[in-house]
């Protein structure tokens, strides 16, 4: 450390100086007291009036009672409304879902039911081609009717004959089998659909009276709730 000086403060110096701001701060509040009291606010003059409306306070509050129960139902309404809107699109979803299905099953339904039939034609077909085989078989080595005319008719002539008709009445019974056999599943066709269309009837009615059911019971209880003759009743909050 160097050499350094200490000079001594000067009492008389410091005094003043203290004095002299103290004084100041003195005069500063002074002035502020006077401005405040300078630009004091006057007093307030108004006009007597009547004031919250031609109501009284009974009548007051149940209206607000009546707000709040109604901000009650409009609450409890758009949950319903949500719930039911839910509801119905969940039904909807599911009732898409069936008829796909439905349309899966009866899709399967038709080509079981064109398989049976290209079976049961294929039966028949290769059963006729069987009867002809035999036919044809039993008809060798018998005379044509056009290829002579016989006086007295033989044995043979009579055989072919009987032969001829029984493969007639052959083909006849096997194409009336056949027919019957498409008209039958016709038959069935129509029924299934006659049945489908009475049970999608039947369906939209049930959800159609099942939503009415539900509105009119929302707006019975909305009209019993809003009739003027509902009055206030004090700690009453439902």
């Amino acid at each position: 450390v160097g050499p350094y000086v200490l000079v001594s403060p000067n009492e008389t110096r410091r005094k003043r100086l203290q004095q002299s701001k103290l004084s100041f701060a003195k005069k500063e509040l002074n002035d502020l007291e006077q401005w405040k009291k300078k630009h004091k606010p006057g007093p307030i003059t108004l006009v007597p009036q009547r004031l919250g409306g031609n109501k009284s306070e009974a009548q007051v509050r149940q209206n607000q009672q009546m707000i709040l129960m109604q901000s009650k139902y409009q609450k409890k309404h758009k949950r319903e409304e949500y719930v039911k809107a839910k509801r119905a699109a969940e039904e909807a979803e599911i009732l898409k879902k069936k008829a796909i299905q439905r349309e899966k099953a009866e899709r399967l339904e038709v080509k079981k039911r064109q398989e049976e039939i290209q079976r049961r034609e294929m039966l028949l077909e290769d059963q006729k081609y069987k009867t002809n085989e035999l036919l044809n078989r039993l008809d060798v080595g018998l005379p044509k009717s056009d290829s002579c005319q016989i006086a007295n008719p033989g044995p043979e002539s009579t055989a072919w004959k009987r032969s001829h008709a029984y493969k007639q009445a052959l083909r006849e019974d096997e194409n009336r089998r056949l027919e019957e056999m498409k008209q039958a599943q016709q038959r069935k066709a129509e029924l299934m659909e006659f049945k489908q269309k009475q049970e999608d009837e039947t369906r939209t009615r049930a959800l159609k009276n099942e939503q009415r059911r539900v509105n009119n019971a929302f707006l019975d209880r909305l009209q019993n709730k809003t009739q003027p003759n509902n009055s206030y009743h004090p700690g009453n909050t439902e």
